[in-house]
């Protein structure tokens, strides 16, 4: 990712702040509960650059740091952290044919990923493989210059709104290990150039979900879906699949830290001004050495979040490995969102509980952080994984 000035973060940032005051914080709380996608918001963030904000500025894109779209991330998530999903999701994709594509797939797909003119996300989930991606089911073989895809995913962000995903298949369900038998292939719903529809795909249902509301998180389905080689093989080389997803994640699971953080951030927020307000026993409850005591705790985590996710952040930007990095903020950070959370709806009392406040909200939308991009149960064993392979006796 390329180097920004302060001068030019300190903008950008502040073109968002703008734009969460002006138009997210207005609609945000409705758009929640009705569950309704988020178009008009989506439109706003083509014309910001969200789309294209990790994408170099060769292809159209912002080529952000890291740094700089975590930090995005966090201020957008203590607004309405659904939003982030929006675009998160499609970078991902995005990331995988920067990173690994054929010179022919960049100049191709990054121009109109950079956009948002076509919007998409990473195909990794089905209904009996998660965080062992290496289960996967969805099987594509080759034919002619066609590959022909067969199978389902669940659990797609941008799975009913999206347009193209970066899908993991099996190219050769028969090798060993299971890993050498993936690849992956950028799969239109649309004709890139003509915007019709594309046969042998379709869209499952949307699953009704505890928080993470406004955004399509959802399920498509193949069947006999044929796509071309040349322009679909990420990088024209099957069995590398794997690598380009685990890849993607790293950048994923910083993107979970920092909505992590957005959303400790704004129920610490909230809790330190509800504290000062609300009177018990004759006095501010912020004066009670019981809530006192919260707030020192969520206070130091919060910052001990945001400090994991700018360190993560930082060596992605340096191009090194981060899958230690990158777990540890998103395992604590995410831990971190939820108990803030919790802790606020405490604070908050019948407030916390009522839908006329953002508490309910954060407390809903901060588990998906402990599940989402790896659970952390699997981050704790790669940051173990890990110190001991850096640390080798």
């Amino acid at each position: 990712m390329g180097e920004i000035s302060e001068a030019d973060e300190r903008a950008i940032l502040d073109a968002i702040d703008k734009w969460l005051e002006k138009k997210v914080a207005p609609v945000a709380m409705q758009l929640e509960h009705d569950d309704e996608y988020p178009h008009a918001l989506v439109e706003d963030m083509k014309e910001l650059g969200l789309f294209g904000a990790l994408i170099d500025p060769e292809y159209g894109g912002l080529g952000l740091s890291a740094l700089t779209y975590s930090r995005i991330v966090t201020k957008i998530s203590a607004e309405w952290m659904s939003l982030t999903g929006v675009f998160n999701s499609h970078l991902m994709m995005a990331m995988v044919v920067q990173k690994f594509g054929t010179q022919k797939q960049k100049d191709f797909w990054l121009p109109r990923f950079a956009t948002g003119e076509m919007r998409g996300c990473l195909g990794l989930t089905e209904p009996d493989a998660g965080t062992d991606l290496q289960g996967i089911r969805t099987v594509a073989r080759r034919d002619g210059g066609d590959y022909v895809v067969n199978g389902a995913k669940t659990w797609i962000t941008n799975a009913i709104e999206g347009h193209v995903s970066a899908l993991l298949v099996k190219t050769d369900p028969e090798a060993q290990p299971r890993h050498k038998g993936m690849s992956m292939l950028i799969t239109p719903k649309i004709d890139p150039e003509t915007r019709a529809p594309i046969a042998g795909v379709r869209n499952g249902r949307k699953l009704e979900k505890l928080g993470y509301k406004g955004i399509d998180s959802g399920e498509f389905i193949f069947e006999d879906y044929r796509c071309d080689a040349e322009l679909c093989l990420v990088g024209g080389e099957e069995g590398q699949g794997f690598l380009m997803a685990t890849g993607g994640l790293e950048i994923g699971r910083i993107n979970v830290a920092a909505r992590s953080v957005g959303i400790a951030k704004r129920a610490l927020a909230e809790s330190v001004k509800y504290a000062q307000v609300r009177k018990t026993m004759g006095k501010p409850i912020a004066q009670h050495q019981a809530i006192q005591l919260k707030l020192g705790e969520m206070g130091a985590r919060t910052r001990a979040s945001e400090l994991l996710v700018e360190d993560a952040a930082k060596a992605y930007d340096r191009g090194e490995r981060v899958d230690m990095e990158a777990g540890m903020a998103k395992y604590y950070a995410s831990e971190t969102a939820l108990y803030v959370a919790t802790e606020a709806m405490r604070i908050h009392g019948a407030y916390g509980y009522s839908k006329e406040y953002p508490i309910e909200r954060l407390f809903r939308d901060a588990p998906l952080m402990c599940i989402g991009e790896g659970t952390n149960e699997m981050q704790r064993i790669i940051i173990a994984r890990q110190l001991v392979a850096r640390n080798p006796v």
